[in-house]
């Protein structure tokens, strides 16, 4: 359960509450309008012509990676793309069978399901879903003991979206009944700058190439932080700079937010600090990390590592993390020399 005394982290790649909104009008409608993850689109185009063309539901999708690259998106994108209407839930939220089976049983032909957190869900309920996946019916177990009989209830046609950021904890056989399983990766910069062109059009707000780029580079690859960076700068903009939003400006509030030109902000420095100056840069555990900085060791793992190795500042080795040569010159620190054994 999150801390609501601990400080907004900018840079937190997991939406916020008063982000919701926000999200929705950013988001793309259209498979066309996505931007990035091409081999994914391609995919996920020619399967929606194909079941279309059959008149069948889309097969069960899977979608994968670190928060905020779109998941959730994609999955509203595909709906659409069916002309079906989306139910959304998640796994924390299906506490009970029933919970499912109530979902399951009123779900109309042709209709798309999305479990965000899918990974969540408890062995009882997630074994309700094999037959549901596969053969489209629900067992229900009626009476208890000897006198109990199960009776199989057919379901509509439907399509299951399941979205993860830990493909390792969904168990096997729930795995093998999606017929799609896609990785979202984190995106290119260039990628990064037509998302927040679209975007700041949509917010009705004028920005330069030189503040496009400038927020790119700092969203750490990630749409949703860079959609919050704009946001920001669009404030600062607004009140120093009738709303014209320059070079000048983005430079300012991005210095006033902490974040630095590879888009770390102070959370990521003082990771990487007390590794090099309390732990000799590694390798250091995961679990004597996150006592030294008062973290979580699922929170260090899910949201500050993932950036970190795509960046190289970080090493994940057999005996535990090491901060590389380049997050020792980036923060300021000498690189400590090689040891060579005599």
């Amino acid at each position: 359960m999150p801390d609501e005394n601990k400080p907004e982290r900018l840079i937190e790649p997991a939406a916020t509450t008063d982000e919701v909104v926000l999200d929705i009008t950013l988001r793309p409608q259209h498979l066309a309008d996505f931007v990035g993850q091409e081999q994914i689109k391609q995919n996920l185009n020619i399967s929606i012509q194909a079941a279309k063309k059959r008149a069948e539901p889309l097969e069960h999708v899977l979608l994968y990676g670190n928060p905020g690259l779109g998941k959730t998106t994609l999955a509203h994108i595909l709906a659409r793309e069916m002309d079906a209407s989306i139910k959304v839930t998640s796994g924390p939220a299906l506490e009970k069978v029933g919970d499912l089976a109530a979902i399951l049983s009123n779900l109309q032909e042709g209709e798309v399901l999305f479990i965000d957190e899918i990974h969540r869900l408890n062995k009882t309920i997630e074994e309700v879903l094999y037959p549901a996946l596969e053969d489209y019916s629900l067992d229900i177990i009626l009476g208890k003991g000897p006198a109990a009989r199960t009776i199989r209830m057919p379901l509509n046609r439907f399509t299951l979206i399941g979205a993860t950021t830990k493909l390792s904890l969904l168990s096997g056989p729930l795995r093998d009944r999606f017929g799609h399983t896609f990785h979202l990766n984190f995106y290119e910069q260039v990628d990064i700058e037509k998302i927040v062109n679209r975007n700041a059009a949509i917010l009705s707000v004028s920005i330069d190439p030189e503040s496009t780029a400038l927020i790119s580079s700092r969203a750490r690859r990630t749409p949703r932080i860079a959609n919050r960076l704009l946001k920001r700068v669009r404030d600062l903009a607004e009140v120093e700079a009738n709303g014209q939003i320059t070079k000048p400006v983005t430079g300012r509030a991005l210095g006033m937010l902490g974040i630095d030109e590879f888009g770390l902000d102070d959370i990521d420095r003082r990771l990487l600090t007390t590794m090099i100056e309390k732990f000799q840069g590694g390798p250091v555990g995961l679990n004597t990390i996150a006592a030294a900085i008062a973290e979580e060791m699922e929170t260090i793992e899910t949201i500050y590592e993932p950036f970190l190795l795509q960046i190289g500042f970080l090493e994940r080795t057999p005996r535990g993390r090491k901060a590389t040569n380049a997050a020792y010159q980036h923060l300021g620190f000498d690189v400590p020399k090689v040891q060579t054994l005599l």
